[in-house]
């Protein structure tokens, strides 16, 4: 019998649904020029525990404009070098930003969101892979009524996101300190469950970056993003598209506070 290779059928749904998506003939495209200016922490406790702390300052018209705020915290469990998993909290604001705001009242609203996530990590030759696969279950605040002045509902909607990441060294055989390095990485969004909208397909995110490895505890990365948005809601029956260009910036730092002092 033919065996199924987990990662190939992986790999064919995220390409094969952007292309189903983007064929659409009943839709509305929007574009806009976006940067994104980002903090990855995360504090190790010991071998296997850590805390991981984000904090994500996304930017509409490349910087000038509020797109989103994200804060993001987790525990980390490391089970060996190639499997880590990671649970935790996130507090969104998402800003009436670009020519059709995601809020059809054109207001911010916020979003809690609780996640789990397991990443698989391994080498070929050159290029190092990792394989992110998260779930996440999202209380989107909205407004019943264009007369409240706050988000008064929140409903539960559920969403799974795969991230493939590619990178490799600029120079010698693997990414150590002192090494710049190239990576570039996919992830797409679906939504799913009875409060799903207009968007099973929620996005894709396309990335291109240049890294450099100052030591073990830290790394810079800048580069380009791409982000394909489909709305939870529609406009005369069209689905809503926005397509996002511009940059990000990346900063990943690592503290050891289980390190015992000489």
């Amino acid at each position: 019998m033919m065996k199924i290779n987990v990662m190939k059928v992986w790999f064919l749904v995220i390409i094969l649904i952007p292309v189903f998506a983007a064929a659409q003939n009943n839709r509305i495209n929007t574009s806009g020029n976006i940067g994104w200016y980002n903090f990855f922490g995360t504090i190790r406790f010991n071998e296997k525990w850590g805390l991981h702390t984000e904090y994500q300052w996304r930017r509409d018209n490349f910087i000038t404009d509020w797109q989103q705020s994200l804060l993001r915290v987790g525990v980390n469990y490391q089970l060996n070098p190639r499997v880590l998993f990671r649970a935790g909290y996130a507090w969104i604001e998402t800003f009436p930003y670009g020519e059709i705001p995601i809020n059809s009242l054109e207001r911010d609203f916020t979003e809690h969101r609780i996640f789990e996530m397991v990443q698989l990590s391994h080498k070929e030759g050159l290029v190092d892979f990792s394989h992110r696969f998260m779930l996440e279950q999202r209380f989107v605040g909205r407004y019943t009524s264009p007369e409240v002045t706050t988000e008064d509902d929140f409903p539960l909607l559920h969403r799974m996101r795969y991230m493939i990441r590619l990178q490799i060294p600029l120079k010698g055989r693997e990414i150590k300190d002192k090494t710049s390095y190239a990576a570039v990485y996919d992830e797409v969004f679906i939504g799913f469950g009875k409060n799903v909208n207009a968007n099973i397909f929620d996005q894709n995110r396309i990335g291109v970056l240049l890294g450099y490895r100052f030591d073990k505890n830290l790394r810079l990365e800048a580069g380009y993003l791409n982000q394909t948005l489909q709305f939870g809601r529609q406009i005369n029956g069209q689905n809503i598209f926005q397509n996002n260009h511009g940059f990000i910036i990346n900063a990943n730092v690592t503290i050891d506070a289980g390190k015992k002092k000489d």
